[in-house]
């Protein structure tokens, strides 16, 4: 069973995953639409901000301290991403990317990780290769269509609204590996 994130609820969804999701040892997710709710948001100086959400943070500590690798793989290149990354602890961060599966490769190489037991979640066609060759692949409720056919998962948060939370959740459930709470992200 998983706590929903959003609503407190169990679920059994984790159920028909968890063959899958027992194995997954690496989790890499897109920025932009995925951990923010893929909005630009600028100040009147013209500085770029992104909204984070504390439930999907918490779910990258959390998928952290039960063992996996986290990554960022995004093609935006921002300070504020590794702002958020490091206070994350995320171990791989990964910016101005073109092609997001060449990447996982690489993790796959220096971790001995096989694509099969990596999850990768995005939400617009850059991540389509990516989302294609892992173990599980899940998307945010508002991802976009050609997304939302191919992957494995869609969650039922919406992107920067706790859907990696949602994700990791299903993950840790499998795992065994219990929300512990902490220190909010």
């Amino acid at each position: 069973m998983v706590t929903n994130a959003r609503s407190g609820r169990t679920s059994r969804r984790v159920n028909r995953f968890a063959p899958i999701l027992k194995n997954i040892r690496l989790f890499a997710t897109d920025v932009d639409g995925v951990l923010t709710d893929g909005g630009l948001y600028y100040s009147d100086s013209g500085e770029q901000t992104k909204k984070f959400n504390v439930w999907d943070g918490l779910g990258l500590v959390l998928l952290k301290r039960a063992g996996l690798v986290t990554a960022i793989i995004t093609m935006d290149q921002t300070p504020l991403v590794n702002v958020r990354a490091a206070k994350l602890g995320v171990s791989e961060i990964h910016q101005g990317v073109r092609d997001k599966l060449a990447v996982l490769k690489e993790l796959s190489s220096k971790y001995d990780i096989p694509l099969e037991e990596m999850a990768y979640m995005g939400d617009d066609v850059p991540d389509l290769s990516a989302l294609q060759v892992v173990g599980f692949s899940a998307a945010p409720a508002n991802a976009r269509e050609p997304v939302r056919k191919k992957v494995r998962y869609v969650c039922k948060a919406k992107g920067g609204e706790g859907a990696v939370r949602e994700v990791a959740d299903l993950i840790l459930a499998a795992q065994g590996a219990t929300d512990d709470g902490g220190a909010r992200p």
